[in-house]
């Protein structure tokens, strides 16, 4: 019968030439069937549920065959989860756990025997939920958070809303109150089937959906269906009540809401990051302003979510800024989040100050992880870019479970709700019209969960740069090509500009190949024009949120035959390589300012600034008052910017200061043989080992080296250097500090 229902919402993507492929391989098959339930958001969100199946291996110790659980590791994610990513443990022994139970007040003691009773080599560790998949008498089980289900799971009356959804479909899922993910949420779910053996899913109590089927095939679809039914369901609701959303809307969306977002990031950020630094993500999608604008936001948010995977990101409740979008203001919100953030920090702490007991995690960090704005949408904040964006994937989906309580509401709550194991626990749940929030004592139960606290600790430790936003610019090529690699090796955002954009492309997805490729991006930027740059920061202000680190490496070396430059080169190359760095500095500025952070630039001299050189004036001079302009930025920019630059003696590799043409010309000069049919790049190692002989070391400048010197001098290892420029040329004595 699952084979011939149509859904109407969900796709059923399982391609049975696929599946037959895998058929030999049970795991490669619930891999396969995990990342299919995990490519839909509306199905589960990421990191969130778990799938299994019990499967026969052959025993190491025996050879004989023997019933083994595949579960998802903890901390996985079905959608990219690999083979090597489920957790293996000898089935009988979770089940024996149950003679070792003391009760629910010991059940954290449970998740000690898990790594015991792995199986063979596999060292996965094993998720909270593991005993809830096996303790269920099914070959194989899902276990999902899709928004439509937390709907009903997550409404006063949901319950018996599930009641009239069993009877419309045909179906014969139960209903579990709230219980806390672990041993005791197991046996209830077991004895909940065992009571009805034609139970076909499990609806837990503000939390989410198990399903199961006898076939890989047969549970995805169980699952998939399930879950489109309960859309329809709630669709139909939403129809017939034409409900309007979240009361309506109090405050409309501004149409200049992405600029008005840019203006009010580094602010934002710049007060959020008083413990550690963070990315941001911006969303104005129609489900995030029609929630920030509405007039039950405040009240809604201050429920918090309800789903325990929601708020583990969202944290117990969004911070909601309260101003009148109406007038725009954007000094007024720019001061009633710094206000009011002081707030929410304090409220924070008072929570965790409520519910915690001697044995409980310290305070990781008050500030919130998602911020709401009427009329510009909703931000979300993380150690990284993926974190922040998912940390706001996570709200919207709680959104939409807000928004299905809404659509099953109809009448005032007069009796105890189902979430409640027992009626007299109904008054810890807290709820708005029909959303029901978990209590805050079982809200902080999760959130500093020792378990939870665990997976936290088996994270690998932060890179140097992590949390940090680099802008650098001239990264196309040559030294800023090498900077950007090299941050984004250290863990930093980087944002790659450069007036060759497709060079800067490049690059770009080179760094995100080496850490995330949600941690690059890149912009065409113009030194000459003070519009570009203002573009290129509001660029990355709406990408990352802020800005750390700013690197320039661009300039023109202007060639002339006669060694006479016209009017108009000598000008242009004073506004690239001094003006451009002026105005690029004074852009960061507004920034740096609004977030009020200790920051680092770091722009590209030359040894030609103190070494004159016959033919190349204009080059050497406007190198000489950058040299100055560095001085005079660090004075200027102090105390929470840093302002420092490198002098590179000649980098030939990587660098379009050398085209073929200057390097053949250059070789010509000095008297270097060569033969034509040479490539650019050997011609360049000739060119480069030249200049070397020029140095005390003998060896060539290379964009590498150049690259370390300008990383050492964005990180925290020179914390304590400003207003210098570091010689990077190998020894020339007459470039010594005079």
């Amino acid at each position: 019968m699952l084979e011939t229902r149509k859904t109407t919402r969900l796709q059923d993507l399982w391609n049975a030439e696929t599946a037959n492929h895998l058929a030999a391989n049970p795991l490669e098959l619930l891999r396969y069937r995990s990342n299919l339930l995990g490519a839909d958001l509306r199905i589960t969100n990421f990191g969130g549920g778990n799938t299994s199946s019990k499967i026969e291996l052959p025993d190491p110790f025996t050879g004989k065959l023997t019933r083994v659980l595949a579960v998802k590791g903890s901390g996985g994610d079905l959608g990219s989860i690999s083979e090597t990513g489920f957790a293996l443990l000898y089935l009988d022994r979770i089940e024996q756990l149950k003679n070792l139970y003391r009760g629910e007040a010991h059940e954290d003691e449970m998740v000690r025997y898990y790594p015991l009773s792995a199986f063979g080599e596999n060292r996965v560790a094993a998720s909270i939920d593991t005993p809830l998949h096996a303790l269920l008498p099914f070959p194989h089980v899902d276990h999902l958070h899709p928004d439509w289900a937390i709907a009903l799971a997550a409404s006063a009356n949901g319950k018996r809303k599930l009641e009239e959804f069993n009877s419309e479909y045909g179906r014969k899922i139960a209903w579990i109150p709230w219980q806390r993910p672990g041993f005791e949420l197991a046996l209830l779910i077991e004895r909940a089937v065992h009571e009805d053996p034609e139970c076909d899913g499990i609806l837990l109590g503000g939390h989410g959906l198990f399903t199961w089927g006898s076939t890989q095939r047969d549970c995805y679809l169980n699952s998939v269906h399930t879950i489109d039914e309960m859309g329809e369901f709630i669709a139909k609701h939403q129809k017939k009540r034409n409900t309007v959303l979240f009361g309506g809307i109090a405050q409309a969306a501004l149409a200049d809401r992405r600029d008005i977002a840019a203006q009010i990031l580094p602010t934002l950020r710049g007060a959020l990051c008083s413990n550690r630094r963070l990315v941001a993500h911006f969303t104005d999608g129609d489900d995030a302003v029609a929630f920030a604008g509405s007039t039950w936001a405040r009240e809604l948010s201050a429920l918090g979510t309800s789903c325990p995977d929601h708020f583990l990101r969202t944290r117990v409740c969004p911070f909601v800024v309260n101003w009148d979008a109406a007038k725009s203001d954007v000094q007024a919100l720019k001061s009633a989040i710094q206000e009011q953030v002081v707030g929410y920090r304090a409220a924070y702490k008072n929570y965790y100050q409520d519910w915690a007991r001697a044995e409980a995690p310290k305070l990781r960090d008050a500030n919130p992880s998602v911020v709401i704005v009427p009329g510009v949408g909703i931000f979300g904040f993380g150690k990284n870019k993926k974190e922040a964006r998912i940390t706001t994937e996570f709200f919207i989906n709680a959104i939409h479970v807000m928004a299905g309580a809404n659509a099953l509401e109809e009448a005032e709550i007069s009796h105890s709700l189902p979430q409640a194991r027992h009626p007299e626990q109904s008054r810890h749940f807290t709820h708005f019209h029909n959303y029901v929030a978990l209590p805050r004592s079982e809200a902080f139960r999760i959130e500093y969960w020792a378990l939870e606290e665990a997976k936290l600790q088996r994270m690998p430790p932060d890179s140097e740069f992590s949390g940090k936003i680099a802008l650098v610019m001239g990264g196309a090529s040559g030294i800023g090509r090498e900077t950007a690699l090299l941050l984004a090796r250290r863990g930093a955002h980087v944002v790659v500009a450069d007036l060759d954009e497709a060079g800067a492309a490049a690059v770009a997805q080179e760094a995100g190949a080496l850490g995330n490729p949600e941690f690059a991006m890149a912009a065409r930027a113009d030194l000459t024009s003070t519009e570009s740059l203002e573009e290129v920061m509001r660029r990355t202000l709406l990408e990352f949120g802020g800005l750390d680190i700013v690197v320039n490496t661009a300039a023109i070396y202007p060639v002339s035959s006669d060694h006479e430059l016209t009017e108009s080169v000598w000008t242009r190359t004073f506004a690239v390589n001094v003006t451009g760095n002026y105005f690029l500095a004074r852009a960061a500025q507004l920034i740096f300012e609004e977030q009020n952070l200790s920051t680092t630039m770091v722009l590209t001299s030359s040894a030609n600034a103190v070494v004159p050189k016959k033919g190349s004036e204009a080059y050497d001079t406007s190198k000489t008052a950058l040299h100055h302009l560095i001085h005079e930025l660090a004075i200027k920019l102090a105390p929470t910017v840093r302002v420092n630059g490198i002098a590179p003696a000649t980098v030939v590799a990587g660098s379009t200061m050398f085209p073929r043409d200057r390097v053949i010309q250059s070789l010509q000069k000095y008297g270097t043989t060569f033969e034509d049919p040479d490539s650019t790049d050997v011609l360049r190692e000739k060119l480069a080992a030249f200049y070397a002989q020029r140095t005390l070391t003998k060896q060539p400048i290379t964009p590498q080296l150049c690259a370390a010197a300008i990383v050492w001098l964005a990180g925290e290892q020179s914390g304590r250097t400003t207003g210098h420029v570091i010689p990077v040329d190998g020894g020339l004595p007459e470039a010594f500090l005079r």
